[in-house]
């Protein structure tokens, strides 16, 4: 009876080591984030981060009593920071399948996909993929997302300029420089209220189905569990419908 109390199948594991267990020792939840993609992610010109998913952040960092260390990234070198310098990635971020070879995700916290904001003027002109993708359109697209990747995809008769900076770039249309830019509906709904003159396609009508969710460490189930939690709750609460109304509604 003792050799079977002692044996392996019935003694206590110990749990593996997880990616909670270094925030919580070191006081800090490092966050990679682009500071480029309203209204999840703005760099401000006071240095600060602003946002819906900053405002998560620290919601979650407050859960696990230790600060947020934000480290700004881009989206051309999203995957490479978020695994060597950070232990979650927010600001809108889309699981893809590519993403998911190298990370985790959490949970979805938002449906969302692919749509076109241009000049109102021109808003009953390019309601399909088809009508975009024509001679003399100029797409306008910012580099190494899931928006370039849409782009290069399905306008190969269009003219697609990557444009280097995700904040100015919706005046680059509002200017007359491009027609049209594919990107979140969420973003563009944000978008046609600073820049008067732009309206967003049919954003409850996507081209595409796509989420938002947060990167997480490869293989670490713990922290994702944690994460997956704190979220559900937050949804469950109210509190995530809190920060989603003051930025979105």
């Amino acid at each position: 009876m003792l050799s079977a109390l002692c044996s392996p199948a019935v003694q206590a594991q110990t749990p593996p080591h997880s990616r909670l267990d270094d925030i919580i020792s070191r006081g800090t939840l490092r966050a990679c984030t682009t500071g480029d993609y309203k209204p999840y992610s703005f760099l401000r010109s006071d240095g600060g981060f602003e946002g819906i998913d900053i405002d998560l952040t620290e919601a979650l960092a407050k859960s696990l009593n230790v600060k947020v260390e934000y480290v700004k990234t881009t989206w051309s070198n999203l995957m490479n920071d978020f695994v060597a310098k950070c232990d979650i990635a927010v600001g809108g971020v889309s699981p893809t399948l590519e993403r998911q070879k190298r990370a985790f995700f959490t949970q979805p916290y938002m449906v969302d996909g692919k749509t076109p904001i241009v000049r109102c003027a021109d808003a009953s002109r390019y309601t399909t993929v088809a009508a975009i993708d024509q001679p003399g359109v100029r797409v306008i697209v910012n580099p190494g997302g899931t928006n370039e990747k849409f782009a290069k995809q399905y306008f190969s008769h269009a003219s697609v300029t990557v444009y280097p900076d995700n904040v100015t770039i919706f005046k680059q249309i509002a200017e007359g420089k491009a027609d049209v830019m594919v990107t979140d509906a969420s973003e563009t709904l944000l978008q046609q209220k600073l820049n008067p003159g732009l309206c967003s396609v049919h954003p409850d009508q996507p081209f595409q189905y796509g989420e938002k969710a947060y990167l997480l460490p490869q293989g670490d189930v713990v922290f994702q569990e944690y994460v997956d939690q704190w979220l559900h709750l937050a949804r469950a609460t109210g509190d995530y419908q809190k920060v989603f109304d003051k930025w979105l509604k």
